[in-house]
């Protein structure tokens, strides 16, 4: 009889995962289920599906040649409880264990499950990040701002990289300044490393078309790494070819090429297959081996030792409720060009147009196209936050929900971001080709053919002046605004007003 059953989830795919390391491979029981209520709680992108249970399938394949006992549901199997405290009932059922071992999920939904499931839950620290929930708490603890950069440094100092002594290397903490530069003329990288399907995956592609068909996004091509053995494949071919480059034009955009110079690995870590700290040490080794620049290596190990683990940090002390965050009473649902539907803004339709064939777009386009309008349009929140949940390979809820409530639509009043993510057309233009050809003028702030991003970032600001009005990194928005003619800004406001009544309408805007 088994004692112990070991939960291992689709984004656990680690051999070094804490119920792992805490089982008896001569005695325990691994479970690992494709389950309806994991793939139904929002409309994922069929690609997010078929990464995912293919990668499973395959770790699972992995578990078995160790030595573990697996038992694996697949998501058509005619005895699949659908749902994972469904899927260890069957298994307790089945084997006789009366406990189980996790490794704790990245959602506070699921943790809430299996907390109450009606079998005795071991709920295991995640180790797989670099900061413990414990350790976030007592640097947050005192804190009136809660800022990522001071945070960033004490994981420099912890992991330390790219350190000298007790000193950044290069003298700074941060080299941001220096990744600023706007799309290049021509991309000398081909893209991220892609891998023809094989069997197992052909397999997941037909179950997940045959099931999934009906939900936003392209399912093909399909050229994802499924393995850690790919992914690592993946990352050396990032590093070698594009990230000397990375830093220059993180933030650029261009209609005709959706990858740049970026490693589209985010979803690899978080599902697993490969380990944060080891990335970060593979890009500072290049560092130091006079490879790539400091300001391409820092702005990526940002990222992950910085941006990634303070987004989880900030999820898990701020608990279930932060997810439903409004600080900005903002209400509109969700326009149909998100999902698809025809607009005559062109930054909008790529960024779309590249997520429904990729799910992917890098935090530029996220933060400051699809997001920036959803905040200057006053959407709701909580539907921006299951579009992007939804539509993303890489996300899940632990990382995808601070940078949208949070970071991007300043529903958590600022506990993230000092001020708010909005920017006017101008941005756009000057970090992006999506401008040109566009049926509106970037250059145009009112009467026919204006940019929306133009009227609504005043709207914005005048309709929200209350709030923001005494943020020292708003005052010159304020100053500029207030020096406008009366006559103009009425202008504006009316503009923007007729252009989100068109909107909410479902006029093609």
């Amino acid at each position: 009889m088994v004692s112990r059953l070991v939960l291992v989830l689709g984004d656990q795919l680690s051999l070094g995962l804490s119920a792992l390391q805490k089982a008896d491979r001569a005695d325990d029981v691994v479970v690992m289920a494709e389950v309806a209520e994991e793939t139904d709680y929002v409309r994922h992108h069929p690609k997010k599906i078929a990464l995912i249970f293919a990668a499973m399938r395959k770790f699972a394949a992995r578990l078995k040649e160790d030595g573990w006992d697996v038992r694996y549901s697949q998501l058509d199997d005619t005895e699949n409880a659908g749902s994972i405290v469904g899927e260890l009932l069957r298994r307790a059922e089945e084997t006789g264990a009366s406990e189980v071992l996790i490794t704790e999920p990245g959602e506070w939904r699921l943790i809430d499950k299996l907390k109450h499931a009606p079998i005795k839950t071991h709920i295991l620290q995640d180790d797989r990040f670099i900061a413990s929930h414990q350790e976030f708490e007592a640097w947050a603890e005192g804190r009136k701002q809660l800022r990522m950069e001071y945070f960033y440094r004490e994981m420099r100092r912890k992991t330390g990289l790219l350190m000298d002594g007790e000193k950044p290397v290069g003298g700074k903490w941060n080299f941001d300044h220096e990744n600023r530069k706007p799309a290049p003329d021509d991309v000398g990288f081909g893209g991220p490393m892609q891998f023809t399907p094989d069997e197992t995956v052909e397999e997941v592609l037909a179950l997940v078309e045959a099931r999934f068909g009906n939900h936003f996004g392209d399912l093909r091509p399909f050229w994802f790494a499924t393995t850690e053995g790919e992914a690592r494949r993946a990352l050396s071919h990032f590093v070698s070819k594009a990230l000397p480059k990375f830093g220059d034009y993180q933030d650029a955009m261009l209609a005709e090429n959706r990858f740049l110079y970026h490693a589209v690995i985010s979803a690899y870590i978080n599902i697993g297959l490969l380990d944060p700290l080891e990335v970060c040490e593979k890009v500072a080794e290049a560092y130091a081996a006079g490879d790539v620049p400091i300001n391409a290596a820092e702005g990526f190990i940002r990222q992950i030792i910085g941006w990634r683990e303070y987004m989880r940090g900030i999820y898990f002390l701020k608990g279930p409720e932060y997810v439903q965050g409004n600080a900005l009473g903002h209400s509109r649902d969700l326009p149909e060009l998100y999902w698809g539907g025809e607009t005559k803004m062109r930054c909008l339709q790529k960024a779309v147009e590249q997520t429904a064939a990729e799910a992917y777009a890098h935090h530029i386009q996220r933060l400051m196209i699809t997001g920036n309008f959803a905040l200057l349009a006053g959407i709701d929140p909580h539907q921006v936050h299951e579009w992007y949940l939804a539509v993303y390979m890489d996300a899940f809820e632990w990382v995808e929900a601070p940078n949208t409530v949070g970071m991007s639509q300043f529903a958590d009043g600022g506990v993230i971001a000092s001020k708010p993510y909005v920017s006017s057309g101008a941005y756009i233009n000057r970090m992006s080709d999506y401008c040109k050809g566009c049926a509106y003028s970037v250059s145009t702030k009112t009467g026919e053919g204006a940019c929306p991003f133009n009227l609504l970032y005043w709207h914005f600001l005048d309709r929200h002046r209350e709030r923001f009005k005494a943020n020292a990194r708003m005052g010159n928005m304020y100053r500029t605004w207030d020096r406008m003619d009366a006559d103009r800004r009425a202008t504006v406001i009316a503009e923007a007003d007729d252009f989100l009544r068109r909107l909410e309408a479902g006029e093609k805007v």
